[in-house]
């Protein structure tokens, strides 16, 4: 099993400041902080990025139930966005509900200041 691997972040996290915190069983959390690079046309946290925080949550969750390497892709991904966010840290956990031989359905929240900003619901096939 290659440990190191597990929570290793892509060139387009470390670009738009994802943090890492945990990746291991089945679940991770990551952290992104706002910066004016991540705004849209309304001053707000862009979709996008937001988008982006999730899929890299949901990607280390996968991830942390193989050898840690990269082993699945995002087929869909289905996103309720709930509250805009102008500031701070958010944290995304996302966690394996179902994991098969050929795909996995992952869950995520994010989560800033102990309230709900999104929920999403996907589905990787495994590589």
């Amino acid at each position: 099993m290659q440990e190191e691997e597990i929570g290793r972040s892509s060139a387009f996290g470390r670009l738009l400041g994802l943090e890492i915190l945990s990746a291991g069983g089945g679940e991770a959390s990551v952290r992104l902080t706002m910066h004016d690079g991540l705004r849209n046309l309304h001053g707000k946290l862009h979709g996008g990025a937001l988008f982006s925080l999730i899929d890299s949550a949901m990607g280390q969750a996968s991830h942390s139930l193989g050898d840690g390497t990269p082993n699945s892709v995002t087929l869909e991904c289905k996103i309720n966005y709930i509250r805009p966010v102008s500031e701070g840290a958010l944290t995304c956990r996302a966690w394996i509900e179902h994991h098969g031989t050929r795909t996995q359905v992952i869950e995520a929240e994010v989560h800033q200041d102990g309230k709900l900003v999104a929920k999403a619901l996907a589905t990787f096939a495994l590589l």
